[in-house]
């Protein structure tokens, strides 16, 4: 389910930005297994609304706003160590640097992260992953691959998660409780974002292929840090706060 909600929110970001999508319903190279792809995906759209949504709903309900807010700063705080080791995998040690100095200002001044002083101090949010580190280092993204509970993937993604993985701090919380109590706090507050843009996502021709493209086109601009192929469907999109 992790994964079914980070690649969907790539997809709010999207539409937030006031992209258009002008798909065809043309055959795409990088999604060779397309039927399989698509009998998976309907499978994660029944699960998603017959157990996730409504559990996002309930806890949009019980958990107030500025709570929900501040639980979001506090675990991607905890998980901005990932951010700032790839950071220094690609050869930005300025960037990491700058990385450090924000999760060390949050950390402490900002009450382990529930607030966010670091940004109104100027210093930038960066989003790095290992599968952007794979990709400046010139491996393949590989095929699409959608993958039951977990969602879309590309082959170099899926690895780059599993590395990632590693470098997340929560993955050592001794606790079980607050080691998975915080992964799906994380994962139930992403679908809670998500709740007013169904219609979004629904309304469209073909639900498969915008996820699809919506998702290929993000992990691009990702790792191009901002820059948009030419030939690119979309208009250029702001990710700032993704």
């Amino acid at each position: 389910m992790k994964k079914q909600f980070r690649i969907i929110l790539a997809l709010l970001l999207i539409i937030v930005s006031g992209c258009s999508y002008q798909g065809s319903l043309a055959p795409d190279d990088s999604d060779p297994y397309e039927k399989t792809n698509r009998g998976i995906f309907e499978f994660n759209e029944e699960l998603d609304k017959a157990v996730l949504e409504p559990v996002a709903d309930g806890y949009d309900v019980i958990v107030p706003d500025p709570l929900q807010s501040g639980l979001t700063n506090f675990i991607n705080n905890v998980e901005y160590p990932i951010t700032i080791a790839n950071l220094l995998l690609q050869g930005k040690p300025l960037q990491s640097i700058e990385s450090l100095i924000r999760f060390s200002i949050n950390t402490t001044f900002g009450l382990l992260g529930f607030l966010d002083p670091a940004s109104k101090m100027g210093l930038n949010l960066y989003d790095e992953d290992f599968a952007q580190t794979l990709g400046v280092w010139g491996a393949d993204q590989g095929s699409y691959i959608m993958t039951p509970f977990l969602g879309p993937y590309t082959v170099r993604h899926g690895f780059g998660d599993l590395i990632d993985s590693l470098l997340n701090p929560i993955s050592y919380i001794d606790n079980d409780f607050s080691r998975y109590g915080l992964k799906i706090i994380h994962q139930i507050q992403k679908r809670s974002d998500l709740s007013s843009l169904e219609d979004e996502l629904y309304g469209s021709y073909d639900p498969y292929q915008y996820l699809r493209d919506s998702y290929l086109q993000n992990r691009t601009y990702k790792l191009n840090n901002g820059a948009l192929d030419e030939t690119s469907e979309f208009d250029e999109i702001d990710f700032e706060d993704f």
